[in-house]
């Protein structure tokens, strides 16, 4: 697939696949979804799970437990694991409302546009997964943000989290910018290679991208940072990715999604065992999807930035949706159902671990 649109122009994506999805399955198609203790009939497990990921370091719990087996070990013999990689989080939710996946690690943004433009019942949030990662990097002419006026910053993808957080600091700043590239900064959504690309050849002038897409760009395109994002949120914690599921398929297969979601905090604890392995297994996952690996030393430079954990933030996403809405890519929304951390809840009570909290 290659980007396409988002948050508003994902209206139009959204509304047309609802319809064909809708003709096709009826009601099913977006469920409503309770909590774990609720679904006491559940049908037989499916024999695959379709699970959407990025070849970004913010999914290194991902990445780990898809190279190194982890997913598939916690979901048994009996459920095949198949996984689609994305540049952002509106072509996963894109796919997600087409059907062709159950689940993918997204950013906040596209998982409340998709919860918003489906009334509430397309999504849930099951669980955290990556906090920080994202950075405004600039060329060394750029050094406050009264500089960008008359430049050219790109993002992942229209209305994906790093595009919203660019063009919510960019009205902070007192600087306009449009879905359609228009105002003191335009704003140019592309895929992150691409960026890279341009950024080196001064085509633009920054770019606000999430890890291993700063570091590349302030070794190889030789930029500074000019906003890191943690400086922006309290404690410096904010959600960057998360993992969804749709509804239907959580109300049909909670086993199946509690076996994901052993997978995801087993991947996460061996990524605090031993880093060092664990961004051997990032590194290499990465190369399966692109083609390509990233240098050691980017990875290992990335890595510093993050922090993975099964904590959902909350906190941040409504600030996000908030942040959505100020700058006309998100209608208010109530998000007050888009949160389903039973599962993972009682896999952490499980571990005699304290649960989370998606308020």
């Amino acid at each position: 697939m290659t980007p396409h649109r988002s948050a508003r122009l994902v209206d139009v994506a959204v509304a047309l696949v609802g319809i064909v999805v809708l003709a096709a399955c009826g009601s099913s198609a977006f469920s409503s979804s309770g909590s774990a203790s609720d679904r006491s009939s559940v049908p037989a497990k499916p024999a695959t799970i379709r699970l959407g990921y990025f070849p970004n370091v913010t999914h290194a719990p991902a990445l780990v437990g898809i190279k190194d087996g982890i997913f598939a070990k916690a979901l048994g013999r009996s459920i095949k694991l198949e996984t689609t990689s994305f540049n952002a989080g509106p072509e996963a939710v894109e796919a997600l409302f087409a059907g062709a996946i159950d689940a993918a690690f997204v950013g906040p943004n596209p998982a409340m546009n998709a919860y918003a433009k489906s009334g509430g019942k397309a999504i849930r949030i099951v669980s955290g997964s990556t906090s920080g990662g994202a950075f405004l990097i600039v060329s060394a002419d750029i050094t406050t943000a009264a500089d960008l006026k008359g430049k050219t910053v790109a993002s992942p993808q229209l209305g994906g989290t790093q595009d919203v957080a660019l063009r919510s600091w960019l009205k902070k700043q007192g600087l306009s910018s449009d879905s359609s590239g228009g105002g003191d900064v335009t704003v140019s959504p592309q895929a992150n290679a691409d960026t890279l690309n341009a950024f080196k050849q001064g085509q633009i002038g920054g770019a606000w991208v999430p890890e291993p897409w700063a570091t590349r760009l302030l070794k190889e395109g030789g930029g500074h940072v000019l906003v890191d994002e943690r400086d922006l949120w309290p404690r410096g914690q904010y959600v960057t990715t998360q993992l969804i599921v749709t509804t239907d398929f959580l109300d049909k297969h909670p086993d199946v999604v509690e076996g994901l979601l052993r997978g995801l905090v087993s991947s996460i604890d061996a990524i605090a065992a031993d880093p060092a392995a664990a961004q051997k297994s990032t590194n290499a996952a990465i190369a399966d999807a692109t083609g390509k690996p990233l240098s050691d030393r980017v990875i290992a430079d990335a890595w510093k930035n993050l922090t993975f954990t099964v904590d959902p933030i909350a906190s941040s996403l409504r600030q996000s949706a908030k942040d959505a809405e100020s700058i006309g890519l998100l209608d208010p929304v109530d998000l007050s159902g888009i949160y389903d951390l039973s599962i993972l809840n009682k896999v952490l009570a499980a571990l005699g671990r304290q649960p989370v909290a998606g308020s």
